[in-house]
């Protein structure tokens, strides 16, 4: 078996003394883990930092075997991200979810773009927030828990989406909801076509993509949500309350 492709990654893990068994994201063929020998060398650390991308050759006698990767440096965006403590959370949560909650070798071509796009935009606080909590409902979208927010669950209007449904996971109208609000989960504006951050509106996408990460995710593998998920958003929400 022999396959070359880009890919970020994701996590890296020490094995014997020298080597490193590390996963990447890839587009066509997912997560996919591997032995990189030498990859604790002076050489090899720098492009073996999670967020890197990379051109990977995946290598192995039998298909179900661990195999080993080639690696070569083509983007060295982790460096940045260190320079930025909330960027550099971001980056870890990223990891963490993908690590946590994608099965291996199943390709989401549609969450490596979201993931990519989140990536290329992560030294920027003004941006990546509200692409990040589209990366974590792209990454329920992968794992089967899409949330529907394209028109209303009770009357099929697409106006004035204000709410989701913690059941269902589809979106409804505020008259919809009004009866119901202390059951319902708000749902942030910049995510239901007006496309403008209104003040509250990133901690509001965290607890509801947090909601059902928890619930439909985790809950179902037996698994907390990643702590690094968790100071992530403690980091965000400290820095809105502090815009206020």
């Amino acid at each position: 078996m022999d396959w070359t492709e880009e890919g970020y990654i994701l996590a890296v893990k020490p094995h014997g003394e020298t080597s490193a068994i590390i996963n990447i994201l890839t587009k066509t063929r997912g997560r996919h883990a591997g032995l990189v020998r030498g990859g604790r060398s002076r050489r090899l650390r720098p492009v073996l930092q999670p967020g890197n991308k990379v051109t990977a050759r995946w290598q192995a006698r039998l298909s179900e075997h661990l195999g080993s990767f080639n690696v070569e440096a083509l983007d060295a965006q982790a460096a940045i991200f260190m320079e930025h403590r909330t960027s550099l959370a971001g980056l870890n949560s990223i990891s963490a979810l993908c690590m946590a909650a994608l099965p291996e070798r199943e390709s989401h071509e549609n969450l490596y773009t979201v993931f990519e796009i989140l990536l290329d935009n992560l030294h920027d606080l003004d941006i990546w927030p509200a692409l990040y909590i589209r990366f974590e409902l792209a990454l329920l979208q992968a794992l089967g828990y899409g949330l529907d927010l394209s028109k209303c669950a009770a009357t099929g209007s697409i106006e004035n989406l204000t709410h989701i449904s913690p059941r269902s996971g589809r979106a409804v109208s505020a008259g919809a909801a009004e009866p119901y609000l202390d059951k319902m989960i708000p749902l942030p504006g910049f995510l239901n076509g007006t496309n403008r951050l209104q003040p509250g509106d990133i901690v509001k996408g965290l607890d509801l993509t947090g909601y059902f990460l928890e619930t439909r995710v985790f809950h179902a593998m037996n698994k907390e949500t990643p702590p690094e998920r968790n100071r992530l958003v403690d980091l965000l929400t400290a820095a809105q309350e502090s815009s206020e």
